[in-house]
């Protein structure tokens, strides 16, 4: 297998929650392994809490989640925002929706000055993300694309 880059998400109690979430937004499938299954705590109050989990998707996504066990802390803030893009607008601007059902939006989704359609939010798991929808190619790069001059 070739080396991916994923995001990995990380909740204190509501990983199931937020996974089942993500899968309506996104849809494909999740697998989930729980603390009591590898005897991951002594903890009883931890063992149905999810030590791991994957959502995968037909689309190529990949996004995994765990629950933070009680005796670790869990950090408040992050600097990390999942970024969705492409040029399929009706797709993207579905996903938008679903994601800030509950959330906060931080930038509307609107047309950016770099001719894209651009917006960010907050899920209602506390997840950053960003949206971006490629616009239509400038002129003069699909004339240079097409071999004609751009002038």
């Amino acid at each position: 297998m070739s080396s991916r880059l994923n995001p990995y998400l990380g909740f204190r109690d509501t990983a199931r929650e937020a996974m089942d979430f993500y899968q309506s937004v996104f849809g494909g499938e999740v697998t989930r392994s729980t603390f009591g299954e590898y005897q991951a705590s002594e903890d009883p109050a931890e063992q149905n809490k999810i030590m791991h989990s994957e959502l995968t998707t037909a689309s190529g996504f990949s996004l995994m989640a765990s629950d933070t066990p009680n005796s670790m802390e869990l950090p408040t803030s992050s600097s990390v925002t999942v970024s969705l893009s492409g040029e399929d607008e009706a797709e993207l601007t579905g996903y938008w929706d679903k994601l800030v059902a509950g959330g906060a939006v931080t930038m509307p989704l609107n047309k950016a000055p770099w001719g894209d359609s651009f917006g960010m939010l907050v899920d209602k798991f506390g997840t950053n993300w960003m949206v971006n929808i490629a616009g239509a190619a400038p002129e003069s790069a699909a004339a240079s694309d097409s071999g004609e001059a751009a002038f």
